[in-house]
């Protein structure tokens, strides 16, 4: 056994030393020159292949999970709060719901429910499935208690005020909370991912950039080993690894300032304007909740004009129908506000729920309105914009791992020639 083993280690120091003895003649250095450009170019087209892919990845995860589900927490924050608003008017109504009434409330527990969905389908992180069971389960209650107390107001029970405000209570301070958190978020989520589609693939073009070292410096040592300036070979490897590096920089350049220009533009934009929502929806519920308490307005006046001037600030100079629109509430608001300390309760009332399109909640339907059309003209523009970097990047994993190819192919073809006039 130990001869056999003995033996085995002179087989491989001999094999070794003729490997050193080979690799110090011409045709060795030859054969070392040719592997080490294959091995460098395939490896740069893996690794350049992968990051790219990773960036159409990320652009389609941008697409497909991220922006909806930042679409849906603000779509859900806004159905909430007008259930809410709904269950509200209709007992400053007195308690009896129209038909008008209860298809808006409703509608508005539809669309949230739907918006739930839509996030359900996607949530893959545990935090986010917990966050929406959370808010599952507390529409549940909110729903039983609203029920709750429309079917004491229909009997005329004092108590179904009661069960309205807890409901109240708690869309306010866990339901809507939890869906702004959600929103927030999510919100980050497609920053983060439309910053990774931008990035540039660094270990990539370290690795092209390193395997047009290589070969330059195998042609430096056929230049002195041969006497030959050029070899084809080599000179159509370098030009493919060249051509790569220009794919993958002109690729991520045109792709970056399309994300750029969605991110810093229209994302921020789109953010700006769901902001401008919620905070709308928080005002118009300072607006009803006022009217509900029966008391001192100082509180909620100094909330309702608190989220109004949030809400100017979010639109800025550049919705002006919103903010006409806004003025125009304001204004019913101020004559709800007049009625009220006045005295005349049911006349603030019918300001703030009434039919009237100069009442408040006309003024508020074309806020709403505005802001929603807005966002999802934002929306398309994000998503057209993030769509486009993607098509910059399509075909680039796939080309750039062809011409390293070539160039390793192209190398060895140039390479063989020299190998076969020392054979």
């Amino acid at each position: 056994m130990t001869v056999i083993v003995s033996a085995r280690r002179l087989d491989a120091r001999a094999c070794a030393a003729w490997l050193r003895r080979f690799a110090a003649t011409t045709p060795g250095v030859v054969v070392s020159i040719a592997f080490a450009v294959v091995a460098s170019c395939i490896a740069a087209g893996l690794v350049c292949g992968a990051q790219l892919n990773g960036r159409i990845g990320e652009h389609r995860a941008v697409l497909e999970r991220s922006e909806p589900f930042a679409y849906s927490a603000q779509n859900l924050y806004a159905a909430l709060s007008s259930a809410d608003a709904a269950a509200a008017a209709a007992f400053l109504s007195g308690g009896i719901q129209t038909s008008a009434m209860r298809g808006q409330y409703q509608q508005a527990l539809a669309a949230a429910a739907s918006a739930l969905a839509d996030a359900t389908a996607g949530a893959t992180d545990a935090n986010t499935r917990r966050q929406i069971a959370e808010i599952s389960a507390q529409l549940a209650t909110y729903t039983g208690l609203v029920e709750t107390a429309r079917a004491n107001n229909l009997q005329k029970f004092p108590i179904g005020s009661a069960y309205l405000r807890e409901a109240s209570s708690l869309m306010q301070n866990q339901l809507l909370p939890g869906a702004e958190r959600m929103y927030t978020s999510d919100m980050a989520t497609v920053k983060q991912d439309q910053s990774d589609v931008g990035s540039t693939p660094i270990a990539a073009l370290v690795l092209l950039v390193l395997a047009l070292v290589v070969i330059v410096a195998g042609s430096m040592v056929m230049l002195a080993r041969t006497n030959r300036r050029f070899n084809l070979g080599l000179v159509a490897a370098a030009a493919a690894v060249l051509l790569a590096i220009a794919w993958v920089i002109t690729a991520s350049q045109l792709a970056a300032n399309d994300i750029e220009r969605a991110r810093t533009q229209n994302t921020a934009r789109f953010e700006q304007l769901a902001q401008a929502r919620i905070l709308a929806q928080q005002a118009r519920t300072d607006e009803t909740l006022q009217l509900i308490a029966r008391g001192d307005i100082t509180a909620s006046e100094k909330a309702f004009r608190d989220h109004v001037d949030g809400l100017l600030a979010a639109l800025g100079p550049g919705q002006s129908a919103a903010t006409d629109a806004v003025r125009a509430w304001v204004a019913s608001h101020e004559k709800q506000v007049a009625l009220y300390l006045g005295g005349d309760y049911r006349a603030a009332v019918a300001q703030a729920i009434g039919s009237d399109p100069a009442a408040s909640a006309a003024q508020f339907s074309v806020v709403e309105s505005s802001l929603r059309d807005a966002i999802e003209q934002t929306r398309t523009t994000v998503r057209e914009r993030v769509s486009t970097a993607g098509g910059f990047l399509a075909w680039s994993p796939t080309g750039t791992l062809l011409l390293t190819v070539v160039a390793a192919c192209a190398a060895v073809v140039g390479l063989w020639p020299r190998l076969e006039e020392f054979l």
